[in-house]
């Protein structure tokens, strides 16, 4: 019996693979329901803290931002509220009185004396001439730069005074000053074009406007990142505030520089204040013909041109100044759409015609693509006379073709219509004659006039910039050309058929 009883005690407690796996498996279920437990009973609790009408919990931050966020943020500043006008800058003309008695005559091509601010520097007196009080902005002398260090010619020593008119202008202390806008005295301004770009930009802020020399060798030793002086310049109120803070330490580190435009450069790098470029502002580092860069002009307002007794007349048969009076008409129509290109085709005589308004329009046999006619013919020549392609910008040589010189014509006479409610502008073939040619295609000899009809649009660069566009109209008069010029219509595009 005892022995039956162990036998069945050894039986029941003897472990085989079989009943092995099987605790182990239920000590792994144990385990896992163990690990299980506090999960579930957290994410239960989740579950309930979610409900939005339950406050005990901490709710998730919304994702969303509020509507408020996404508004732009304003300028609440009183000035700003107001629109730029010439009334709110302050010129500074830096002048040479060598040069003055000629030169006087640019500024007279563009200045108010009853609607704008500003003040001549020379650096000794000039004759007084009665006429020009009334014609021109007051004369003054600048301070002396002979206290300051500089390693160049003593003929540079005028660009530390040049430099300082900023700083000058800003002590007269004139009133609702928003710009200070630097010029030469043969800079000439657009005044209008000028307060369309500046209006731009917020006043309150720091802000160097202006643009770079045409020569990429000019850019190169000076700095792609100056506004060449020249070809005029725009400081903000309060960057001109903290310039004059600064500029008599600043200039006293920089006595290697050449001019006064790398020396407020160098003062802005200093400051931190980097170019904001505007193409309109044009320093022509050119010789010779501008002709190629006013009939291309970059879809851009037209602000400056200057060393304009370097390089030809504008106009044919014409002087300097002559010339340059010849546009106070289409400024005064459109001074926004002043030498803007428009470019179309005459796809019945297989012509190109392109428009400068207000200054020339250009007749080409055969169809020439827009990439083509939008980039400057090569009609003058670079700063650095060895070089003549190195310019800063896209240029195209003048067209070697003999039948595809183009037929110029120039501005000759502009005025309003009122029962249209557009400006016509006529333009008259140069007296050049084009070579002869033996293409079998109408020939734009027979054109002596051209008339363009454009709507002055004076919020034109108000909207992104874009190209005008160009329409040729039907005409029964023999030798003339009917053009309207316009903004582009929603599907128009500047191609051939």
């Amino acid at each position: 019996m005892k022995e039956k009883e162990n036998l069945i005690w050894s039986s029941n407690n003897i472990k085989t693979p079989g009943s092995v796996t099987a605790t182990v498996s239920k000590l792994m279920f144990g385990f896992i329901l163990l690990l299980a437990f506090p999960y579930i009973f957290y994410s239960l609790n989740f579950l309930f803290s979610s409900n939005p009408t339950n406050k005990q919990y901490l709710r998730l931050p919304n994702p969303s931002p509020p509507t408020s966020a996404l508004e732009p943020l304003k300028n609440t500043h009183p000035k700003a509220q107001q629109n730029t006008t010439v009334h709110h800058i302050a010129f500074g003309i830096a002048a040479s009185s060598k040069l003055w008695k000629h030169r006087k005559n640019y500024i007279k091509l563009w200045w108010r004396p009853n609607e704008m601010r500003g003040i001549v520097w020379l650096d000794e007196p000039v004759n007084k001439d009665p006429d020009d009080d009334d014609v021109l902005p007051p004369r003054m002398i600048s301070r002396s730069a002979s206290n300051f260090h500089y390693n160049q010619p003593e003929v540079h020593q005028s660009g530390i005074r040049i430099s300082r008119m900023v700083s000058e202008t800003l002590k007269q202390g004139m009133k609702d000053v928003r710009w200070f806008v630097m010029g030469d005295d043969d800079t000439v301004f657009v005044a209008d074009n000028l307060v369309r770009v500046l209006s731009k930009y917020d006043h309150n802020q720091y802000y160097y406007i202006g643009s770079s020399s045409e020569s990429h060798l000019q850019n190169i030793y000076f700095s792609y990142g100056m506004a060449f002086g020249g070809g005029g310049f725009a400081i903000s109120y309060p960057l001109a505030k903290a310039l004059a803070n600064m500029q008599d330490r600043c200039i006293e580190r920089y006595s290697g520089l050449y001019g006064s435009d790398d020396r407020i450069q160098a003062c802005m790098a200093e400051l931190g204040v980097p170019l904001t470029i505007e193409p309109g502002f044009h320093q022509f580092d050119v010789y010779g013909n501008l002709f190629g860069l006013l009939a291309a002009h970059p879809i851009a307002p037209l602000v400056t041109l200057h060393h304009l007794d370097l390089v030809e007349p504008i106009f044919p048969n014409m002087d300097r100044i002559q010339a340059l009076q010849k546009l106070k008409v289409p400024i005064q129509l459109d001074s926004a759409a002043l030498m803007q290109q428009s470019i179309c085709y005459d796809n019945t005589r297989q012509w190109t015609v392109s428009v400068s308004w207000g200054y020339t329009v250009q007749i080409f046999r055969g169809m020439i693509m827009p990439r083509e006619i939008e980039r400057p013919a090569r009609t003058f020549l670079n700063w650095q006379k060895t070089d003549y392609t190195g310019f800063a910008f896209n240029t195209r040589p003048v067209i070697k073709n003999l039948c595809q010189k183009p037929f110029v014509y120039s501005l000759f006479n502009a005025s309003y219509a009122t029962h249209t409610k557009k400006t016509v502008s006529e333009y008259v073939r140069n007296a050049i004659a084009n070579p002869v040619c033996r293409w079998k295609m109408e020939d734009p000899s027979d054109i002596d006039k051209i008339e363009v009809y454009k709507k002055p649009n004076p919020y034109l660069w108000d909207k992104a910039p874009r190209r005008n566009c160009c329409r040729i109209l039907p005409t029964e008069k023999n030798g003339s050309l009917k053009v309207d010029v316009g903004e582009c219509k929603e599907d128009e595009v500047i191609e051939t058929q």
